[in-house]
């Protein structure tokens, strides 16, 4: 049994890897994202309510952040763009699913900022307009989803929103630690160190 878990740990992590720590980096977070999106329902039920139908159609966007790594092999900004752009549809669907009363739409942030991060200065303009989409989201649809398919009551909307806050805030968190990872490795390389002789 301990076998099976060791390759299969040894298979994901073999999926993720990739020579460019950025798309690692996004093949990283895309995994983790996906690996968590089975738990939603369950924290719905314990947390909210037993009334979790709406959460199932959040699989939706799961192949998406499953696919990450897999183009990220044929393309590796397209992959980098494909993470947060899976992440802002999927905050779109829930948002219509739960409405904005969740406070779901806290995931805006971190798609954002992971957008900012994971596109080198050359590439600033993809950057800002992945972050713009996510922002331009916000203002946009915030007052026109309509009716939600979940309705809750005041109590179990306030338990929703300290979910997915919690969530939102642990996933931002999450980013800034891999990627402050990153830039110590940069920091310590050899090109890196010859330049900080030379400068």
């Amino acid at each position: 049994m301990i076998s099976l878990i060791a390759k299969a740990a040894e298979m994901v992590r073999a999926y993720a890897r990739h020579p460019d720590p950025r798309v690692a980096a996004a093949n990283v977070i895309a995994l983790l994202v996906a690996s968590n999106q089975p738990f939603y329902p369950l924290y719905l039920f314990w947390l909210v309510s037993d009334d979790i139908t709406a959460a199932w159609f959040t699989f939706l966007s799961t192949p998406f952040f499953l696919a990450v790594p897999a183009v990220s092999r044929r393309n590796g900004a397209a992959g980098r763009a494909l993470l947060p752009l899976a992440g802002i549809g999927n905050t779109v669907l829930s948002a219509w699913l739960f409405g904005t009363a969740s406070a779901v739409e806290i995931f805006l942030i971190p798609c954002g900022v992971i957008a900012l991060l994971l596109f080198r200065p050359c590439e600033r303009l993809a950057a800002l307009a992945i972050a713009a989409l996510a922002f331009g989201v916000f203002l946009l649809l915030h007052d026109g989803y309509g009716p939600p398919l979940a309705v809750y009551d005041a109590v179990e909307y306030a338990a929703l929103a300290r979910l997915n806050l919690l969530s939102a805030s642990t996933l931002t968190a999450f980013v800034a630690l891999l990627f402050s990872g990153i830039l110590a490795e940069a920091e310590q390389s050899p090109n890196a160190a010859g330049d900080e002789k030379t400068g």
